[in-house]
C-alpha cells in the first residue's frame, strides 16, 4: 500500500513551509516518526515525521521549494519489503520526474528567482565586469525578494526595487513625500494614467498616523561599495532573520514606544530561589529566576489587564483577554525565538519551570512547532545571563508591553540608617503609550520590583 506523507497544518494563518533540507533517499527504509525533511515557516524550524513505517517510494520536493499545507512531500511503500532492492531504481527515477512535475506549480518567490537573472542582464552594463561586487546589491535585498514577479498593479511598488525617480509624480511630489516621511512608491495616484498627486501624499499620511495602512518599510539607502577599502564577503539572510527585520522594524515604526527603568531587591528572591530550588530539581527542571518572573509576570498582568490586551486601530477597540500568554525569548543559532508558555497564571513555579525548560530546549534543538511561537500577549527578555545594565527592547506586534531583564549587581542600599550590600535586579518595561499610561507603567512596574522583593507574600 502506498501512504502519501503531507505537509500537515502546522498553525493558525500558516500556510506554507520552506524545505531546509531531506533527510531521506528514495528506497531507504524509515519507521513511524522517523524524520523525513527539516522544515521552516516564519519563525519556526521543525522536522517533518512518517506517521507510518516502510520504504520510500517518491521525494515529491527539493530542498528550498515552498510547499503548501495538504501537498504531497513523499509518498511510502507499506507493503511487505519483497522486491524493493529491485524497484529501487524505478522508484528514484520517478522521484526525480515527480519533481519535475511539480516545478510548473511553483510560487512566486521560485517564479522570481527565475525572472531574476534576465532583470539583472537588464539592469547591468555590458562592459561591467562580472566580479564587480555592486552588481550583487540588488539580489541581496531580502524586501526586494519577496514580490511575485507577475504581480499586478496592486502590488507594493516598495518592495519591487522600483526606483523614486520611475514613480509617476512630479519632483514636487516626491519632494513633499520625502518631507513629511512617506515612501512615494507606496502611495496609489488618483491621477491621470495613476500619477500621485500631492493630495494622495497627505492622504496616505493620514491613513498612516490613523493606522489605516501597514506602514512596511523598505530599506532605500544606497550602500556604498565596501570592496573598495578591503575584502568582504556576502551572506544571505535565512527566513528566520528577514522576518525579524520586516517585523521589528514594523513595529518600531507604528508603535510610539515608553520605556520604563526600575531595579528590585532580590537578596531575599535568591535565598527563595536556593531554598526551594531542590524541590523542582526533583521534577527534572531548574528554578531559575526567569521562571520566577514568569509566575510573578502572569499575576501582574492579571492585576493590570491592559498589559494583557491588543490594540484594534481600525475599529478603536482595546481588546481584553481573559487568558495569560507570555513568551519567552531563546537566543538560538538561528536567531531569537520566542516560544509561548499558555495559560501561565494557572500554573505553579514547578510546572512553568518544566515547560520553560521543554520550549527553550525544542527552540534550540531546531524542534518547535509554529504554534508554539503563538498566542503570546506579553513577553520576557532576559539578557542577564550575558551581561548587560539596562536595555530597551521592542515590543512586538499585536503585544503591548514586553519586560527586559539584566544581569543582577551587588550594590550599596541605604538602609536604616547605613548602606548594606544588597543584590539588585535591573528591569525595563517597553511599552505602547497609545494604550498605556507612563503611570500605569510606573505602577506595574513597581508592583513587580516588589513581588520579586516579596516572592511568598505575592505567589502564596
Amino acid at each position: 500500500m502506498i501512504k502519501e506523507i503531507k505537509l500537515p497544518e502546522i498553525a493558525d494563518n500558516v500556510t506554507t513551509a520552506v524545505v531546509l533540507e531531506i533527510l531521506v533517499s528514495a528506497g531507504d527504509k524509515v519507521e513511524k516518526d522517523d524524520s523525513l525533511a527539516e522544515m521552516e515557516s516564519d519563525k519556526a524550524t521543525f522536522e517533518l515525521p512518517s506517521d507510518v513505517s516502510g520504504t520510500v517510494k517518491e521525494i515529491k520536493v527539493s530542498t528550498g521549494d515552498e510547499v503548501k499545507v495538504g501537498q504531497v512531500m513523499f509518498t511510502i511503500d507499506t507493503s511487505a519489503a519483497e522486491g524493493a532492492e529491485e524497484g529501487k531504481e524505478t522508484k528514484s527515477e520517478t522521484g526525480k520526474q515527480d519533481v519535475k512535475k511539480e516545478e510548473p506549480q511553483s510560487t512566486g518567490e521560485e517564479a522570481e528567482a527565475e525572472e531574476k537573472p534576465r532583470e539583472e542582464i537588464r539592469e547591468k552594463p555590458s562592459q561591467e565586469p562580472e566580479s564587480r561586487p555592486a552588481r550583487e546589491e540588488p539580489e541581496s535585498r531580502p524586501a526586494r525578494e519577496e514580490p511575485s514577479a507577475a504581480a499586478g498593479p496592486g502590488a507594493d511598488d516598495a518592495t519591487t526595487g522600483t526606483p523614486a525617480t520611475e514613480v509617476p509624480a512630479s519632483p514636487a511630489v516626491r519632494r513633499l513625500a520625502r518631507e513629511i516621511g512617506v515612501d512615494v512608491r507606496k502611495v496609489p495616484g488618483s491621477g491621470p494614467h495613476s500619477r500621485i498627486t500631492a493630495e494622495d501624499i497627505k492622504a496616505y499620511a493620514k491613513k498612516l498616523l490613523e493606522g489605516g495602512v501597514k506602514a512596511g518599510p523598505a530599506d532605500d539607502y544606497e550602500l556604498p561599495d565596501f570592496s573598495k577599502w578591503g575584502p568582504v564577503r556576502r551572506e544571505k539572510m535565512d527566513n528566520i532573520r528577514k522576518i525579524t527585520a520586516k517585523t521589528m522594524a514594523e513595529s518600531w515604526q507604528s508603535i510610539p514606544h515608553v520605556f520604563q527603568f526600575d531595579k528590585a531587591d532580590v537578596t531575599g528572591l535568591e535565598e527563595f530561589r536556593k531554598k526551594y530550588s531542590k524541590l523542582v530539581e526533583k521534577q527534572g527542571a531548574k528554578l531559575t529566576v526567569t521562571a520566577i518572573l514568569l509566575k510573578l509576570t502572569a499575576e501582574a498582568l492579571r492585576k493590570f489587564p491592559r498589559f494583557n490586551a491588543s490594540l484594534d486601530m481600525r475599529n478603536e477597540e482595546i481588546i481584553y483577554k481573559d487568558y495569560v500568554n507570555i513568551g519567552v525569548a531563546v537566543d538560538t543559532e538561528r536567531g531569537l525565538l520566542v516560544p509561548v508558555v499558555r495559560d501561565a497564571d494557572k500554573k505553579s513555579i514547578t510546572e512553568l519551570s518544566l515547560e520553560l525548560n521543554e520550549l527553550a530546549e525544542k527552540a534550540r534543538k531546531k524542534k518547535i512547532m509554529p504554534d508554539e511561537l503563538q498566542g503570546g500577549n506579553f513577553a520576557i527578555s532576559n539578557l542577564g545571563g550575558i551581561g548587560g545594565t539596562n536595555f530597551t527592547p521592542i515590543v512586538y506586534r499585536p503585544n503591548v508591553a514586553i519586560l527586559g531583564v539584566s544581569r543582577s549587581q551587588t550594590e550599596p542600599v541605604f538602609i536604616d540608617g547605613e548602606f548594606k550590600p544588597r543584590t539588585m535586579l535591573p528591569l525595563s518595561l517597553s511599552y505602547d503609550h497609545r494604550i498605556i499610561d507612563g503611570a500605569d507603567g510606573a505602577r506595574f512596574l513597581r508592583w513587580l520590583c516588589e513581588a520579586l522583593e516579596n516572592p511568598l507574600v505575592t505567589m502564596f
